[in-house]
């Protein structure tokens, strides 16, 4: 009777694979290990300009906003000249992470021009989002004269156009998509109405509430004052909303994450206390992201963002902790209420049946008594679970007559056309391509899930239906150590538009595992490398339902510090795994031995290599620094002159035209490949490394294993082999 197949995560791997001359080329330019320069390649900073712009984005000129945004002279008058009369002004922000902390931005600098300020956020539950009649009336009634909007309002035309008639000044800041008719306030300013090319393209809403309050700040003479703490802000904000970290945003929040440890906010000072983040190092995003992001975010969720603005612009330090106690009570409950909420969804699809969800190829879950402040959040963990679009919803009443939900996609569908696909069957809808937010009558649950069902038929395939493990290199757990992860910060701030690398290790055999926490699994994983068996240890969230995994497995993983009694090492964290493919463990010295008995029956070749310049028989003498370490012995000593040339040919790798020959000498077996810019890599059998370059002088210590070496040898070997 055969076994069972083992119980593993369903995932679909996608690999990167640039061109092995492309990275040795950016590694060469960087200083950065292949692996990494793999990882740059891959986010689209493919040569050396672009490269170190990316590494060192104090680089990007930052042109003068007043060029860039039209409207933004417009919008600084109206406020100086507010505040020049003593007029009211009012805020009205979001209930989210990016508005609440544009709106605690603004109110600091605005106070500190001793302006007469005020805000308004709308409920999440009565008024949804961004500014309403409501809203306008009540600032009007209250003797406003100027509102700026911060995250909201560019979609708002009956509201703008409302408090335009009852006489009050409206200037909008604003990230979102444009509408096809804009509202008709003072002053816009949005990223998305000025030149792609400008630096301040993909901005989240507190970056536009920065750009506003530092050029007042300049007018005002405060620019030294205010630089830092709004710094922290906008950084706060710009993770938490999951804005792009490239360009502008790279530049700004790796300032950022340098401050906050340091903060100059109570605020800030408190939440970090809270929520364990208290190093005075700089920060990562991820710090950001899982600490003090969720706590912010909590509040808009199912508190009130009134907690939130007084922890970002208090001065009083008791006022401060207890406002970010408040947000950490919030978040617990957040997190409780996403987890019941969570173990019920996956109760009805399991009940429901995964192959049926298969066949729909889209997900729709809706269930009575949830809280629509946080079914977004378990809308992003079932795309995680199922690996397909999600669209999850809760009745807004006892009748069941209304619908409230939301929606997260997969990279193949477009989430916003599938709203409008159904738009007929809804009442209100927004979004993008990756999330959205719709409303209905609950007698069209049916119609709605038959209509996104056929979209999903005519956009995805089959085959797009499992989660998606994005991968970047692979690592062979010899070339994992504290050095390579330090050197990942150089890529930092990472996160949306600038991800953390993924690497993979195949065949990797599993010595120990065992559940941990709630739902984790921590392992013991082992490799044998070029290098001799290798142990790292490992940790996967949310996987305990698999333990134990099979093995030998391929294993996809993030690279993160562990520090335990003083001691700092890195371990895995875990995104994927396959069955390993034999066929893929492929050993170099096994590919040599092979070719060694091809050669033993093979007749050389009659015709004549082109000359290949040999490389350097000993690697470059250590630098000081390395001095008390012994050098790694690259290759025996020096061959003679004339090495017997065993075989040659010429082959095509990854579209380039390749020269190989394999040599006989003192040395042992050697393996020259030459490209065709004159390059040649030069390997002997069993070496960990080789050498690389155009003639003694300049050839570099490579190791042989690094992917694209290992990748280009292995097809070397094939053609000489033929």
């Amino acid at each position: 009777m055969p076994s069972p197949a083992p119980h593993i995560p369903e995932q679909r791997w996608q690999i990167a694979d640039p061109p092995g001359w492309a990275i040795a080329e950016l590694s060469l330019a960087t200083g950065l290990p292949a692996l990494l320069a793999r990882v740059i390649h891959n986010r689209g900073h493919s040569d050396a300009d672009r490269a170190q712009h990316f590494l060192n984005p104090d680089r990007i000129n930052l042109t003068d906003p007043l060029d860039d945004f039209a409207d933004l002279s417009i919008a600084i008058d109206l406020i100086h000249d507010a505040i020049t009369a003593n007029q009211k002004i009012a805020i009205c922000g979001d209930y989210d992470a990016d508005g609440m902390t544009s709106t605690a931005l603004l109110l600091r600098a605005l106070r500190s021009f001793s302006a007469d300020i005020d805000y308004a956020i709308p409920s999440r539950m009565n008024d949804g989002y961004g500014i309403n009649s409501r809203i306008v009336d009540r600032l009007a009634d209250d003797g406003v004269s100027l509102i700026i909007t911060v995250d909201n309002g560019i979609a708002a035309y009956d509201a703008i156009k409302h408090a335009r008639d009852r006489g009050l000044d409206v200037i909008i800041t604003d990230h979102h998509d444009l509408p096809a008719k804009l509202p008709p306030a003072s002053a816009i300013l949005n990223p998305k109405m000025i030149d792609t090319a400008s630096p301040y393209c993909g901005m989240a809403g507190v970056g536009v509430a920065y750009l506003l309050a530092m050029t007042l700040a300049e007018i005002y003479g405060q620019t030294q004052r205010l630089e830092m703490p709004m710094l922290e802000l906008l950084t706060l904000g710009t993770i938490a909303d999951l804005a792009p970290l490239t360009g502008v945003n790279r530049r700004w929040v790796q300032q950022g994450l340098k401050l906050i440890p340091h903060s100059q906010i109570p605020g800030i000072q408190a939440l970090t206390q809270v929520s364990g983040s208290g190093s005075k190092k700089a920060l990562k995003p991820d710090a950001i992201g899982f600490r003090l992001g969720p706590r912010i975010n909590a509040i808009g969720r199912i508190g009130d963002p009134k907690a939130v603005i007084e922890l970002l612009t208090t001065d009083d330090e008791g006022v401060a902790l207890e406002q970010a106690m408040v947000c950490e009570q919030t978040n617990k409950e957040r997190q409780e209420m996403c987890s019941e909420i969570q173990t019920e969804a996956i109760a009805w699809c399991e009940s429901y049946g995964i192959e049926q969800i298969r066949r729909d190829r889209v997900l729709v879950v809706v269930q009575p008594g949830w809280h629509h402040g946080v079914i977004g959040i378990v809308a992003s963990r079932l795309v995680e679970r199922y690996g397909v679009p999600v669209f999850i919803g809760t009745y807004e009443d006892a009748e069941q007559t209304e619908i409230r939900g939301s929606a997260r996609g997969i990279p193949e569908f477009n989430v916003f056309e599938g709203l409008n696909a159904c738009g007929d069957l809804l009442g209100k809808y927004g979004g993008h391509p990756a999330a959205g937010g719709f409303s209905m009558a609950g007698e069209n649950l049916t119609a709605f899930r038959d209509c996104l069902s056929q979209f999903a038929h005519d956009c995805l395939k089959p085959e797009d239906l499992k989660p998606l493990i994005e991968i970047d290199a692979e690592a062979a757990f010899d070339e994992i150590d504290l050095d390579l992860y330090r050197e990942i910060d150089r890529l930092h701030p990472c996160g949306i538009g600038n991800a953390n690398p993924v690497f993979w290790a195949s065949n990797v055999t599993i010595a120990e595992q065992s559940k941990v926490g709630k739902d984790g699994l921590k392992l013991r994983l082992q490799q044998d490398t070029l290098a001799g068996m290798r142990d790292l240890k490992a940790i996967a969230w949310g996987w305990a339902e698999y333990c134990p995994l099979p093995s030998p497995l391929d294993v996809a993983f993030k690279l993160r510090e562990n520090e335990w009694n003083g001691k700092v090492s890195v371990e895995l964290e875990l995104l994927g795994v396959r069955i390993t493919d034999k066929t893929r463990s492929i050993n170099l010295d096994r590919q040599l031995d092979c070719a060694d008995r091809v050669e033993e029956t093979s007749t050389p070749l009659d015709t004549s290599p082109p000359p290949i310049l040999t490389p350097p028989s000993a690697p470059p003498a250590p630098s000081p620094a390395q001095s008390t370490t012994p050098p790694i012995q690259t290759s025996p000593p020096a061959a003679p002159a004339s090495p017997k040339r065993l075989k040659h040919t010429s082959f095509r790798h990854e579209s380039r035209t390749y020269n190989c020959g394999l040599y006989a000498g003192d040395r042992g077996r050697e393996l020259r490949i030459r490209n065709d810019r004159g390059q040649v890599l030069s390997v002997v059998k069993g070496s960990k490394t080789g050498l690389l370059g155009t003639s003694r002088d300049d050839a570099k210590e490579v190791v042989v294993s690094q992917p694209h070496f290992f990748s280009l040898i292995k097809a070397a070997m094939a053609a000489l082999e033929l």
